[in-house]
């Protein structure tokens, strides 16, 4: 087992090398749609004619799975590696619906030198999945329904993943922020990424659970 004290508050900052890819998106959260506007630049399919959203200068086609458009993200290869090296590409494949929290390289590289090397060691492919899984929501949430859930909660709502952990939505300044059992908290950059088995959020900040 890896200790995850390592990775608590004010540790983060050191380059973590490899790459952990976009499998952070493999369950849903609740609902959420209208957070980080400025990040929601929505361009025409060239082939098929479909309304997307460009994540990691790709077009998010909602027709494919969370998969299908994750590896053509140049910003999330590190989570997609990591999907890989976890087993769950065929999870992230199934039919879901999920909503997944997806972190891009530039928040895998913010965790302690070593950090995802250690990660995708194969003895520790468990801990690797219950880091993944952490991100995943079993259900298609939009971030106008996680808004509404905020504040009906009081402005934090509790998110239960896949893992069995809690994440915690609020707002700030009109952006929606996630934060994890550990304290880290990061912010949703680009929302409502639809897929044909769910819900992608991208997010600046790799969460991690309390072990």
């Amino acid at each position: 087992m890896i200790s995850l004290e390592r990775f608590a508050p004010g540790k983060r900052g050191g380059v973590a090398a490899v790459a952990l890819i976009s499998v952070f998106a493999l369950a849903g959260c609740e609902t959420a749609g209208d957070m980080m506007t400025s990040a929601k630049e929505t361009v025409t399919g060239a082939v098929s004619g479909e309304e997307t959203v460009e994540v990691g200068g790709a077009p998010m086609y909602p027709s494919r799975n969370i998969v299908e458009n994750a590896v053509n993200s140049k910003d999330h290869t590190t989570l997609v590696a990591a999907v890989q090296a976890a087993d769950l590409v065929e999870t992230l494949e199934s039919p879901g619906p999920f909503t997944v929290f997806a972190p891009t390289n530039a928040a895998f590289d913010a965790l302690p030198a070593g950090a995802v090397d250690t990660l995708l060691e194969p003895e520790n492919k468990p801990q690797l999945q219950k880091v993944l899984t952490y991100h995943v929501v079993p259900a298609a949430v939009t971030s106008a329904d996680l808004r509404t859930m905020i504040v009906d909660d009081g402005g934090r709502h509790a998110i239960t993943t896949v893992s069995g952990g809690t994440l915690y939505a609020s707002q700030q300044d009109g952006k929606i922020m996630i934060e994890d059992e550990m304290g880290h908290v990061g912010t949703v950059t680009i929302a409502d990424v639809y897929q044909s088995n769910g819900v992608i959020h991208v997010i600046d900040t790799v969460m991690l659970p309390e072990n």
